[in-house]
This record gives C-alpha cells, sequence and structure tokens, in this order.
C-alpha cells in the first residue's frame, strides 16, 4: 500500500475518533408518560406561569401554518400566541389571523427593524410570566409537546434560558445538504462534547427559546442585541453577563422544522448569513475537533479514489473500510438533529465538500465585502 495512502487512512481513523469526542450526545427534553385526550384539560400542571408564545414574522405566509396549527392543537391551556408582523409584504397578518393568533403590528420608526426588534416588540405587550420566541418556520411534533417544554424549564429551575434546537425535517433531495451544517450547528455550541459544560456555551439555539419575563428583561433582552446578525448567541450572551444559565437541548419529540424550502437559493443565502460569525463563538479546542473531523472526511475519500486508482486489492479494502466508518459515523451524527435519510451518506463527501464552499463563500461575504443577503434585504455586518 502506498504511504500516502497509510497517512490518509490514519488521518481518517484519527478523524473519526476525534469525531466520537467532538459529538458525544444530544440530550433532549424527557417526554412525560401522561397522555390526555385534547378536550380535557391539565388541571394539575395549571400552577406553571401563564405562558405567552411570540412569533417574529416577515413574509412568512406560506410557512406559518403548520405552526399556528400546532399551537391550535395543544393540549395547554393557558398560553397566548402573538405574531409580531414585521413589515411583510405579502398576506402573514392574515393568515396567523384567520388561524387564531394575535397579530401585532410594529408602527412607526421601528417597523421592519428586524427580528430581534419584532421580539422586544412582541416581549413588551406579551401578558406571560414566562415568553416562547419561536421562529415561524418550525412546529411541534404532538400535542403534549409545549407542555412537556414547560415541564423541562421547569425541571431546570425555571431561570434563564431554555434553548431547543427543532429537528429537521427533510423533503426535497437538496434539502439534504444541510446535513453537515446542522452537525456544526449543534457542536460549535461547544456543551455536546465528552467533556460536557466544561466548556462555556456559545450563546443558545435561536429557533425556539423559552425564558421568564424577569430574566429577559434583566439581561436587556433583544433590545440589547439589536443589530447582532447572530442574535440567537448575542442573546446567549446578554444572559451570561448577567449569571442567568443556558440550557441548551434537542429537540426531537418536541419541535421541527423544515429549513429553506424555497429552494436552494434559500439555502445557500440562509447559511452564508449565519456561519462565518457563527463560528467565531465555538471554543477554539471544539473549533479544532471540528477542523480534525472535517479533514479526516476528506482525507478518507481521498484515499478511497487514490486505492481504486492503483487497483490494489488490500489498498481498496482498507480505504472502503475507512470510508464506511465515516459515512456511518456522519449519519449517526446528522440523524441526531434531522430525518436525513441514510443513504445519502454513502456520497458524504459531497455534503462536507458542500459545507467547505459555503464557509469560504460566507467568510468572504462576512470579511471582505462585509455584507450579507437574507429576505430581500442587504444586511452589513
Amino acid at each position: 500500500m502506498p504511504a500516502s495512502n497509510i497517512v490518509n487512512l490514519t488521518i481518517g481513523l484519527v478523524a473519526a475518533g476525534v469525531g466520537f469526542l467532538m459529538f458525544k450526545s444530544l440530550p433532549r427534553p424527557k417526554p412525560r408518560e401522561h397522555s390526555l385526550p385534547k378536550p380535557e384539560p391539565r388541571d394539575h400542571w395549571d400552577d406553571l406561569p401563564f405562558l405567552s408564545v411570540i412569533i417574529p414574522a416577515r413574509n412568512e405566509s406560506a410557512r406559518i401554518t403548520p405552526l399556528l396549527e400546532s399551537l391550535n392543537e395543544q393540549n395547554l391551556q393557558s398560553f397566548e400566541v402573538l405574531v409580531v408582523d414585521d413589515d411583510s409584504s405579502d398576506n402573514t397578518a392574515a393568515v396567523a389571523e384567520s388561524l387564531g393568533a394575535n397579530v401585532l403590528q410594529k408602527k412607526g420608526e421601528r417597523q421592519g427593524a428586524g427580528k430581534s426588534a419584532a421580539c422586544w416588540y412582541g416581549a413588551n405587550q406579551a401578558k406571560g410570566e414566562w415568553l416562547l420566541f419561536l421562529d415561524a418556520d418550525t412546529y411541534f411534533t404532538n400535542r403534549d409537546a409545549l407542555e412537556n417544554l414547560r415541564l423541562s424549564y421547569k425541571d431546570k429551575g425555571a431561570k434563564g434560558i431554555l434553548a431547543l434546537q427543532p429537528f429537521h425535517t427533510v423533503r426535497r433531495l437538496y434539502e439534504n445538504l444541510s446535513a453537515v451544517f446542522n452537525i456544526i450547528v449543534v457542536v460549535g455550541m461547544n456543551v455536546f462534547t465528552a467533556w460536557g459544560d466544561r466548556f462555556r456555551t456559545a450563546g443558545s439555539f435561536g429557533p425556539c427559546i423559552l425564558t421568564n419575563k424577569d430574566d429577559y428583561f434583566a439581561s436587556g433582552g433583544h433590545k440589547k442585541i439589536e443589530g447582532a446578525l447572530m442574535d440567537d448567541l448575542a442573546l446567549g450572551e446578554a444572559f451570561l453577563e448577567e449569571n442567568l444559565p443556558i440550557h441548551c437541548l434537542g429537540g426531537k419529540g418536541i419541535i421541527s422544522f423544515r429549513m429553506y424550502p424555497e429552494g436552494l437559493k434559500s439555502l445557500i443565502e440562509g447559511w452564508c448569513k449565519s456561519f462565518a460569525i457563527g463560528s467565531k463563538s465555538t471554543h477554539p479546542f471544539v473549533m479544532l475537533m471540528t477542523i480534525v473531523w472535517i479533514s479526516g472526511s476528506l482525507t478518507s475519500a481521498i484515499a478511497l479514489i487514490s486505492a481504486i486508482a492503483s487497483a490494489k486489492a488490500s489498498a481498496i479494502i482498507a480505504s472502503s473500510l475507512v470510508y464506511m466508518i465515516f459515512a456511518v459515523q456522519t449519519g449517526f451524527f446528522a440523524r441526531r438533529t434531522g430525518d436525513f435519510p441514510r443513504f445519502i451518506f454513502l456520497f458524504y463527501p459531497v455534503l462536507f465538500l458542500f459545507f467547505i464552499g459555503i464557509f469560504s463563500y460566507s467568510s468572504f461575504r462576512v470579511n471582505v465585502l462585509h455584507t450579507v443577503n437574507w429576505k430581500g434585504r442587504k444586511i452589513n455586518v
């Protein structure tokens, strides 16, 4: 076997081992055993504070329906739903109102000011002692999900933030290109390695954030971080500055979303908007493990190509084995975050190369052009 192949295979095996240290687990809220039909209220859980669900929405008429329908189906009785219409040019407000939400229209100079401004506006109008901020493309996966989320927050002491990363629902082939991104988003929070919470969390997940009103306003809330491109990380940092805890969990069994269903262009813009800046919050050691893991994925593929080209049976067998280890591991990690079909990981080099390409493009947009595009807006960074 050529020396170069031996080196590449060694790197691949070491990288696969590093991968298991990098992404040891993704805990999620434990579902309660109780389950009652919808019409019957949960009287024995009514002692928990009233909840305000706040949904910032800009041109979300095509995506917000599943979320509002899932909220209408919840067994929980004591909560309100506030949709903050952020200067939409479509019929977002009409769709939300038709599904029972209370729509808040931001007027004046704050109109169209972005997600953080919309969240802040909604928080100031909210009646609840607890605030749940949800992205419009999320949805709850069962009728007990909102109860389980509230109870999980109570179990955590009802302090600071409980943030869930929704489980990614995949429906079209191009959406599988988000597989590696999903892994890196979770790993980049610093708290899912073999060292647990030894590393300081990078912030909070953004699509589903539950907090209490006192802590929210004590931290400065979304008002403090208005203008931040990565509002989820910035909000988490604001809470940490006030010594308020951040609890990050996986959302499987509670909440899901479908990412960038509009098409490949939207997917590229979405990941480009967040990745180069978000990576700066990752702990250097976690970043190093991530780089080693990604490098190993590519060297393993190169080793297989070289072995096939050499036509040496021993090299092909060894390289195929390491390649399959990476394929299985990547699939194992990705399927913690979404329902990606297993067969796509046979082509995992494509997923990693796409990730590297978008990350490089994002770095160029952020560090050279200092602008990114998102939802028809040109955002300066």
